[in-house]
């Protein structure tokens, strides 16, 4: 599974970026289109409020644990998204995991 997460980081990055460049490209960096954007429409707002509401649970949990590298999944997470956050957190454990598993 390590190597599925470490892949799914990858796509995890490129595939939001692949958008974010395209609305940069038309847009300039506008920070107000981009969260107007956000919240465009209901469909929009919804996805929206669900990954800031994910994306705070996911800061909160690794904060309980006593993560050491906290701030670099608030980051990657600020900066391009759960979709890479995520699989890079379950990458980076998943031999501390395994090893308790079993």
């Amino acid at each position: 599974m390590k190597n599925v997460y470490l892949l799914l980081t990858i796509i995890g990055t490129v595939v939001p970026y692949l958008f974010f460049f395209d609305f940069f490209a038309d847009y300039g960096v506008n920070l107000p289109a981009f969260i107007s954007g956000l919240f465009a429409n209901g469909a929009a707002g919804g996805f929206t409020a669900d990954l800031l509401i994910t994306s705070l649970v996911f800061w909160i949990y690794l904060y309980e644990r006593g993560e050491s590298k906290l701030w670099m999944y608030v980051l990657l997470n600020l900066t391009i998204g759960m979709s890479c956050a995520v699989p890079l957190y379950l990458y980076l454990t998943a031999d501390k995991r395994s090893s308790l598993s079993h």
